[in-house]
């Protein structure tokens, strides 16, 4: 089938043979830029464009999402500007799309006086089908969502960005890895604001759209905050935030926990925690809301204990560089180090472990870490004091053999991890599933890092050889020779 790109057809999908739309008499484009064939109307942006799904016939017909933006102007300066505008979006677009979470832009253009705006589609359900199908969430999936998606946020604001329409339809959970997309920046939004500005046009959601936003027309990164609460708010209670505002205006926002042991069900219980962070981005005056993601994560996040206060002998083994030192990495003769890095290892897991436990779990105001005075050959007795929303950790199982070296992401998301049995396995950090395995080493892996920008992965191998990795695609970049035996460290310049 082929769509007919009339924004005001009301049946535009036509058969192929098709010149003209059998609905509308509009000639039809097979084509959008040369190698984009409309195929299915996605959403409608009411007599200003549509977004439609489409095939790239220069890349086997591969998905992509193509956005339509078409201003009803009079005379070819407004038009004129409205084009600039759309080239400085869409340049815009693609430098957020340098980020994992957000879909890649492939191209911009102007054709029979429409705009066109490609972008990568995403495979996935987006998360207002996924509440219809599965039913509300809990607190530990709400606290997972927010961590997936506040660093997004944090990048586009950093980037003097404002997304405007947070809600559940403009987030994806993408099939094959689970992570959280944020979709639907688009140019049209700015663009619609922007040269209809003078007929009142609002941009957003009624009901996930901050006050400020629906009164003023003005957005800041506050804003976009209230809308995730809102967005979290009906994921949580199944209320819908835009009928609460038909019949509340914004009345529901002082009220919200009510919901929580409405409609009859039985009670949806929170944290003190969640509660506190959710009334902080439902405020209804700017002011005293959140005014940074930064903020959202502070409160989220329990305070890790200080690394002083573990003994520094436990997290700073050391070892003599000597000649015989540099003998025995070589695969021929490790045995020995073999045991010394694996006792190392096994050291470093338990401290490191402990440290994380204590990250995890919420701890009472009374409760204050104190320094551990009893022998270590004594078991340590767990505290009582836990609330019934205690956070333990998973274990990363997949590997068949010993897990040589271990690395987080500086974006704060994955973590990679190296192994004797020749694999990296990356692992998302807040769901705890493995996102793929990386695969071309000969021998043992034994250390890996991250790029500054979380983008690439390094890893050394006994095999002699250091090689990178694309960690968007998981494929191989090249591999770097020339060592004379194994490859015990990498690192990246900054």
């Amino acid at each position: 089938m082929l769509c007919c790109v009339n924004p005001d057809c009301q049946k535009p999908l036509n058969p192929d043979k098709n010149n003209y739309c059998h609905s509308c008499r509009a000639e039809l484009i097979p084509l959008l830029g040369g190698r984009y064939r409309p195929t299915q109307v996605l959403s409608d942006e009411g007599g200003f464009g549509r977004t439609y799904l489409a095939k790239d016939v220069h890349k086997l017909n591969e998905c992509c999402v193509v956005k339509q933006f078409a201003p009803k102007l009079q005379g070819t300066g407004p038009l004129t500007k409205a084009v600039e505008l759309f080239k400085q979006e869409a340049s815009r677009l693609q430098e957020l799309a340098e980020h994992p979470q957000i879909p890649t832009l492939l191209a911009y253009f102007e054709q029979n006086s429409y705009l066109f705006l490609v972008q990568q589609f995403i495979d996935g359900q987006n998360l207002l089908k996924e509440w219809e199908t599965r039913g509300n969430y809990n607190e530990t999936e709400i606290r997972q969502l927010l961590l997936d998606l506040l660093p997004v946020l944090k990048f586009i604001h950093l980037r003097g960005v404002i997304h405007r329409d947070i809600k559940p339809q403009n987030i994806i959970r993408r099939q094959s890895d689970g992570r959280l997309i944020l979709i639907d920046f688009g140019a049209s939004k700015l663009l619609t604001a922007t040269v209809q500005t003078k007929m009142g046009t609002v941009i957003g959601s009624h009901g996930y759209t901050a006050l400020e936003q629906m009164q003023e027309g003005k957005a800041y990164p506050a804003s976009d905050l209230f809308s995730l609460g809102a967005t979290c708010f009906h994921l949580l209670t199944g209320v819908r935030p835009s009928q609460l505002w038909i019949h509340q205006g914004y009345g529901w926002v002082a009220s919200w926990r009510q919901h929580l042991t409405s409609s009859g069900r039985e009670g949806i219980s929170i944290s003190m925690e969640l509660g506190e962070v959710l009334d902080k981005l439902l405020q209804l005056d700017i002011q005293k809301r959140y005014q940074s993601a930064d903020e959202v994560i502070t409160d989220l996040t329990p305070q890790i204990p200080p690394f002083s206060s573990v003994p520094p002998t436990i997290l700073t083994p050391t070892f003599a560089a000597t000649p015989a030192n540099k003998r025995a990495v070589s695969p021929k003769s490790n045995n020995n180090l073999k045991s010394q890095l694996l006792l190392v290892s096994s050291i470093l897991v338990l401290g490191l472990g402990g440290v994380w436990y204590f990250q995890s779990r919420p701890q009472t105001v009374s409760e204050v870490p104190e320094p551990i005075s009893q022998p270590i050959s004594q078991p340590i007795q767990p505290q009582k004091n836990v609330s019934e929303n205690s956070y333990l950790p998973k274990p990363f199982k997949g590997h068949s053999s010993d897990v040589n070296s271990v690395a987080f992401s500086p974006d704060g998301t994955t973590l990679g991890s190296a192994s004797d049995d020749k694999t990296i396995k990356l692992w998302n950090l807040t769901g705890g599933q493995e996102i793929r395995t990386l695969e071309g080493h000969s021998n043992w892996i034994w250390t890996i890092a991250f790029s500054p920008d979380s983008k690439i992965l390094a890893s050394g191998s006994a095999d002699k050889t250091i090689k990178l990795w694309n960690l968007e695609t998981g494929k191989l970049i090249r591999t770097l020779e020339g060592n004379s035996d194994g490859v015990t460290s990498v690192a990246f310049s900054p």
